[in-house]
């Protein structure tokens, strides 16, 4: 399955939940369990408060398939959002139990969680982009390519590899954004 899901299958994915299908379910999980959990886990760093919030993603899903706006995104989006959200609060928990312990300053927790949220957006963007950007930016990062041995490598002109390492660069750059529609809907915070 491609990793971006269709505005229509996104629609009816919504409707199917809101109906209570308890395969639609299933099958978003199927589907975007791994992605929650991969991202917890690089925010929280720990595999049972991952476990934790991917099952509080998912619970919160069923229970609010209302809140998704297909107009907004596609549901990976926001699935990944709520994932990402519920690991930072539940982070914050965490470290603010613990900080007095471990004389851990407000400012130092900010700065982890900012770091940690960074991360899991650049696994995200990585993990979501086509797969020549991707590509092409592994042989640049793991092997040390520059772009004309990308290009020989891929099979394609350098200035297409050039392009690709551009456009792939530019995307991961934006990890370090903030973006608007990261904004977790109404009454998500209360719900979990």
């Amino acid at each position: 399955m491609p990793n971006d899901a269709p505005p229509r299958w996104d629609r009816r994915m919504q409707q199917r939940l809101a109906r209570g299908e308890a395969a639609a379910l299933g099958e978003l999980y199927d589907r975007f369990a791994s992605l929650v959990h991969n991202l917890a886990h690089r925010v929280l760093e720990d595999e049972e408060a991952a476990d934790r919030v991917t099952r509080e993603v998912f619970g919160y899903i069923w229970e609010h398939p209302d809140a998704y706006d297909p107009k907004q995104g596609s549901m990976r989006s926001w699935v990944a959002t709520l994932a990402h959200r519920q690991a930072v609060r539940r982070l914050r928990q965490s470290h603010t139990a613990t900080a007095e312990e471990d004389e851990l300053t407000t400012e130092d927790l900010e700065e982890r969680i900012r770091d940690a949220s960074v991360a899991a957006r650049a696994d995200y963007i990585v993990t979501s982009m086509p797969a020549p950007l991707r590509a092409a930016l592994e042989l640049a990062y793991f092997d040390r390519r520059d772009y004309r041995q990308a290009a020989a490598a891929l099979g394609v002109t350098e200035d297409e590899a050039r392009r690709r390492l551009r456009l792939g660069l530019q995307l991961l750059s934006t990890a370090y954004v903030q973006s608007p529609r990261a904004v977790p809907p109404p009454g998500y915070g209360r719900a979990l």
